[in-house]
């Protein structure tokens, strides 16, 4: 009879594969979706749900994290993350029949992403809990090393895996055709099916909760709506306003990003007032979770948004570049990103074993250290570089990225108490969640503010090289330099920008102009100086984190050298027992 661990493991992997394929899977198929929907993502009125799109789930996820992992700590883990797995298949089926087009099925395609992202919150938020209640200490890193390859590793499988999809086109059976965006959430659907199934006949807690706990209203309201209005002031900070190229100067923006700020200010007051709160702060004083989930949220806003601006690099610039149409991009975007995946694979799993053994300090921090080498490393490449370069690059990232992921939440995991470890795997999933959302608006600024300040110039000189006529260039370039975000985001959704211009416009300019290669060439000068930008940034943050990383735990610390801790720390002593110096499981 297999063990009850393998279950759990096998369950919680396919729960975080999936989770973690559809928070990514979008963003490569993009361009068939809005065909299919027949959304025109160049209208300015669909610029805002293209935001959406994109960064909804993300939002609906991170905001739902730490709720969800204190009320599993009341409730049940199991009898929670089972309810997640029902509602994240009942938003893939919606999602597979959108019934409407236009605006309203890019509404409905919006609010049934949302209705998948409250199930990813349940998965995330537990996966990790059941893995810890259900595996002995010294294999814990070896379990969550596997459940962080699916975790992490499936967001880069997502991209792969959306433009195989998106490749292989329509799916016809005898007179039924499927479209080949709906194929994309059709795939999930079975395994989300029998995963929910198989979760309800075999998941159960091993721990039962404590009772008589109460709900911290008050924190929760707090949390949710503080963290709700700043990720969404944020991200209408990078629509257009009043003239200008982004809203960040828009009064409801900054009085969202103001208000969302007090709002968790006060939440984090409330919390150390509240009897029973929702974000247990006291854990902050463990030294392996204080350090683990600092360098884990670090590491998540060096990463989200740089990983996106490599798959513009790819769709916009370089498969153009090297004879790929604009329609074919996504799909050889996903496959030519498939060594990140290898890298990841190799490193996440024999990291999570080594860390059994070896503890996490050590292997984390150079994980987090080789990511930040890669940072600068990207800054040597040209915008048309030998794929040879990128690819080994992208290996070393996810190689780096693998070392960090599963002995990290090992550590952090192992240094709770067992009553609080869904709070703790929801505080753990908030900080990377809200950590990627961050970090997709901040390199998504950088990258337009580099747009802004050198397209005109790029693409006034491109047009001069096909010989257009000065004043024509002048006009053009003006008009293309005025709206960096609807080049930026043409490149992405597969569509050369050029052939939107108006067909006025169009008379006047050479074939040359509407080659797949033109457009590329005359903006890459521009998107690479906001890219680099973003690459020196990225890697200066995961520098930070990978120090951040060497604080769990130092074996040289006094309070260390004196004090006989456990293997399995303290898993049933109460919070007020925990010193702020403890290791909580890295090496001696």
């Amino acid at each position: 009879m297999v063990e009850y661990k393998w279950t759990v493991l096998s369950n919680t992997t396919i729960g975080a594969l999936l989770a973690s394929i559809n928070s990514t899977i979008i963003l490569i198929s993009l361009p068939a979706i809005f065909r299919g929907l027949d959304i025109d993502p160049f209208a300015g009125s669909n610029f805002t749900l293209l935001i959406w799109v994109l960064l909804g789930y993300g939002i609906v996820t991170a905001t739902l994290l730490v709720t969800v992992g204190r009320i599993s700590d009341m409730l049940g883990r199991a009898r929670m993350y089972n309810l997640g797995f029902a509602i994240f298949a009942a938003g893939s089926v919606l999602l597979f029949l959108i019934p409407s087009s236009g605006t309203t099925g890019g509404l409905e395609l919006v609010l049934f992403r949302i209705v998948q992202g409250v199930g990813g919150a349940f998965l995330f938020a537990n996966s990790a809990a059941l893995l810890t209640d259900a595996f002995p200490h010294d294999e814990r890193g070896k379990a969550l090393g596997i459940n962080q390859v699916a975790a992490i590793g499936g967001s880069v499988v997502g991209l792969v895996l959306g433009g195989i999809l998106v490749g292989f086109g329509d799916i016809h059976l005898g007179a039924l055709s499927i479209p080949a965006w709906r194929v994309l959430f059709l795939v999930s659907v079975p395994f989300a099916v029998f995963g929910t199934a198989w979760a309800y006949l075999k998941l159960h807690d091993l721990r039962a909760p404590a009772k008589g706990q109460k709900i911290d209203w008050a924190g929760n309201i707090l949390f949710g709506a503080g963290l709700t209005i700043l990720l969404v002031a944020v991200t209408y900070g990078l629509l257009p306003y009043g003239g200008q190229l982004m809203g960040w100067t828009s009064p409801w923006v900054i009085a969202g990003i103001v208000a969302g700020i007090a709002m968790l200010v006060l939440f984090l007051w409330v919390e150390t007032k509240v009897p029973e709160p929702m974000f247990r702060l006291h854990l902050f004083r463990i030294r392996a979770f204080a350090a683990g989930n600092v360098a884990g949220f670090l590491g998540s806003i060096a990463r989200g948004g740089v990983m996106f601006m490599l798959i513009i690099w790819f769709q916009g610039i370089w498969l153009p570049l090297h004879g790929y149409s604009f329609s074919e991009t996504p799909f050889w975007a996903g496959v030519y990103m498939l060594p990140m995946i290898g890298g990841f694979m190799v490193f996440g799993p024999v990291s999570g074993w080594l860390s059994d053994r070896f503890g996490a300090r050590y292997l984390a921090s150079l994980g987090m250290a080789i990511g930040s080498l890669t940072f600068f490393l990207f800054l040597t490449l040209s915008y048309n570089f030998a794929y040879w370069q990128m690819g080994v690059l992208l290996f070393v990232q996810g190689s780096g990225m693998g070392m960090f992921a599963a002995p990290n939440t090992a550590a952090i995991m192992n240094s709770v108490p067992a009553e609080h470890r869904g709070a703790a795997s929801g505080m753990r999933a908030t900080l990377q969640n809200v950590g990627s959302q961050v970090s997709m608006v901040i390199f998504f600024t950088i990258v337009i503010a580099g747009l802004s300040s050198g397209l005109t110039g790029a693409v006034h000189s491109a047009l001069l090289s096909a010989n257009v006529s000065p004043p024509v260039a002048t006009q053009l370039a003006t008009a293309v330099g005025a709206n960096p975000t609807g080049a930026l985001f043409g490149a992405f959704l597969g569509v050369n920008p050029m052939t939107q211009l108006p067909l006025s416009i169009q008379s006047l300019l050479p074939p040359v102009v509407f080659t797949k290669e033109w457009f590329p060439h005359a903006i890459a000068p521009a998107f690479m100086q906001g890219l680099d930008e973003s690459f020196l940034i990225a890697g200066i943050i995961t520098v930070i984190a990978a120090l951040v990383s060497l604080q769990r735990g130092d074996k040289y610390i006094h309070e260390l050298q004196n004090s006989t801790p456990t293997k399995d720390p303290a898993p049933s002593s109460s919070p007020e027992k925990e010193t702020p110096s403890y290791s909580g499981g890295t090496a001696k």
